[in-house]
């Protein structure tokens, strides 16, 4: 049996790579695959399969997927280009015989009216058309939040348009486990898991968080979507991002990023972190 990973070098298919590992896959069933091999040469230290696979070079894919009975299919982050690569990666592994593929989609896609989840729907639709699935509908990472921690604290402030929303963030290591789950148990298939944190929050108390784990009084700054593209947009985010993070946080608003579903907890079988927890992992 051969667990097939997509963007192993990235940083959610690395963490599932290691779940996997430590849920006691041999390493020799697990097949990492990143553009660039060179990034996961470590992986095949460690015994694991590691194969080119770039999805927007059709040539590479039947290789790379030979001998497949799982496939991790991890959403693509250029989102233009990302329906016709996931359909490029869903035909390769069907013609490779693939028993379940797993995609990492998004929070609530089948209702969601952001700008992303509309590439998420269209795979998930053509997923079902063509082999047994299941949806790994992932909400916000928090490392999106810790990340900007330097800048933060640099400012003082958290800004965003998202204003009282509800945000129901997870770490990526707890979105890996549960995908590790979903690949080697079984009872999966159709599933539509809607994935997010059991602490929601606001921004307002992720600020409050930040100040609390820091010492460093940080505020929230709600703005108009146009003001939050603005400041964005002078940070020296590209326009394409600018606008996709604009449109996330006025979903957030709208509560298309919570769920109180405790997906994410029963699969992956204990509480997720929580925001105090990932601003600590963060600081370390």
């Amino acid at each position: 049996m051969s667990i097939i990973v997509t963007a192993a070098s990235g940083q959610l298919g690395r963490l599932t790579v290691e779940a996997l590992l430590a849920r006691g896959v041999p390493a020799s069933d697990i097949v990492a695959t990143s553009r660039d091999v060179t990034r996961i040469e470590d992986f095949a230290d460690r015994g694991v399969v590691v194969r080119r696979a770039d999805l927007a070079v059709p040539d590479s894919l039947p290789g790379a997927f030979e001998g497949a009975d799982k496939l991790l299919l991890i959403s693509t982050t250029t989102v233009d280009e990302r329906v016709a690569n996931h359909r490029r990666a869903i035909d390769a592994a069907v013609a490779a015989g693939v028993s379940l593929i797993a995609y990492t989609s998004m929070l609530r896609a089948d209702t969601s009216t952001t700008v992303l989840s509309a590439t998420h729907r269209a795979t998930e639709e053509y997923l079902r058309e063509r082999v047994p699935s299941v949806m790994l509908r992932n909400g916000w990472y928090l490392e999106n939040y810790t990340a900007q921690l330097p800048q933060v604290l640099r400012g003082g402030a958290v800004v965003g348009a998202a204003g009282q929303g509800r945000i129901s963030a997870a770490t990526r290591a707890d979105y890996a486990d549960a995908a590790a789950v979903v690949l080697t148990t079984g009872g999966h298939v159709g599933k539509a898991y809607e994935l997010g944190g059991d602490e929601a929050f606001t921004l307002a108390e992720l600020a409050a968080a930040f100040s609390a784990a820091t010492g460093k009084q940080v505020e929230y700054t709600d703005l108009p979507a146009d003001e939050f593209a603005r400041v964005l947009a002078e940070s020296g985010v590209p326009a394409e991002l600018a606008h996709v993070l604009v449109d996330a946080d006025l979903a957030m608003g709208r509560g298309e990023l919570f769920t109180d579903s405790g997906d994410l907890r029963r699969l992956i079988g204990r509480p997720t972190a929580g925001p105090a927890e990932a601003i600590a992992a963060a600081l370390d």
